[in-house]
Order: C-alpha cells, then sequence, then structure tokens
C-alpha cells in the first residue's frame, strides 16, 4: 500500500519544493474503464475498442488513452500527498504532458511525482508537480506530466 505523504501546512509544502512524493499503488487498467472513457469523450478509435481489430494492430491489443492515463493523475495523486489545513484544492491546469509509451489492456499502472515548485497565486498556492506514471514491466513511462494545482486555506 502507497505511503502518502503528509504536510502540515503550506509552508511545510513550501520548504519541500524539490522533494520526491513516494509511489502510488498499482491499478489496472481494464477494457471496461476504456470503453468507459471512449463513451465519455466520444474517442471510439478502433485502437481503443475493438479488441478483434486491434489484436492484429500495431499493438497486439487494445490500448488505453493517452488522455485516460493523464485523467488518473488525479486518482493517484491523494495516494502521493495530503496538505492539512486547506478547504479546497484544484486542479488548474498541465504545463507539458507526453506519452511515451503505450498502455495495453491489462496493464497496471501507478504514478510517482516530485513538488517542483511552490508559489502564491490567485488566493492561495500553486504548486507545479512533475508526475511519471509507469507500467509494470514496461522499460519507458506511459506518461510524464507537469501538473498545477492550486491550494486554498
Amino acid at each position: 500500500m502507497a505511503q502518502v505523504r503528509t504536510f502540515a501546512s503550506l509552508e511545510e509544502l513550501r520548504s519541500s519544493v524539490g522533494e520526491q512524493l513516494g509511489t502510488s499503488d498499482w491499478l489496472e487498467i481494464d477494457q471496461k474503464r476504456i470503453d468507459l472513457f471512449a463513451d465519455a469523450t466520444g474517442d471510439h478509435q478502433w485502437i481503443h475498442v475493438d479488441p478483434e481489430k486491434a489484436e492484429s494492430g500495431p499493438f497486439g491489443s487494445t490500448i488505453a488513452h493517452g488522455y485516460l492515463t493523464l485523467s488518473l493523475i488525479p486518482a493517484f495523486m491523494p495516494q502521493l500527498m495530503n496538505v492539512e489545513g486547506v478547504r479546497m484544492g484544484v486542479n488548474y491546469g498541465v504545463n507539458k504532458v507526453r506519452f511515451p509509451a503505450p498502455v495495453p489492456v491489462g496493464s497496471r499502472l501507478r504514478a510517482t511525482a516530485r513538488l517542483g515548485e511552490v508559489s502564491e497565486a490567485g488566493g492561495g498556492v500553486q504548486m507545479v508537480l512533475h508526475v511519471t506514471v509507469e507500467r509494470e514491466g514496461g522499460d519507458k513511462p506511459v506518461c510524464v506530466a507537469e501538473t498545477v494545482v492550486r491550494y486554498y486555506a
């Protein structure tokens, strides 16, 4: 089970820039999750939703959408960190994202993160996280993202 890094205050968060936040638990990506994401986004490309056709395609099976992988970062983050004394946190955006490797159906993913920067912004604190999502047994990350989160005390 992942060990959550707890920050007692925004000040402690500020003083932890550059530190690793740990590693999340593994999460399996099954076809049902891929199909639900396709339905939610309208992206029904065969490499994602047609197992029979995908079997003879370039990846040998269906693969998760890159944006599905990116969308899992908020699910991984509570396993990596918690900031006490805040009333609200919001995803503010992504500065950069890449998908270096595919996520075949049945893959197990987990995330690691490093606290990149913390600054005052919009009446709160803005945090930039460098997040890497890896596939169990993979030789390259499946997602590398620089995400931006704002916390309000």
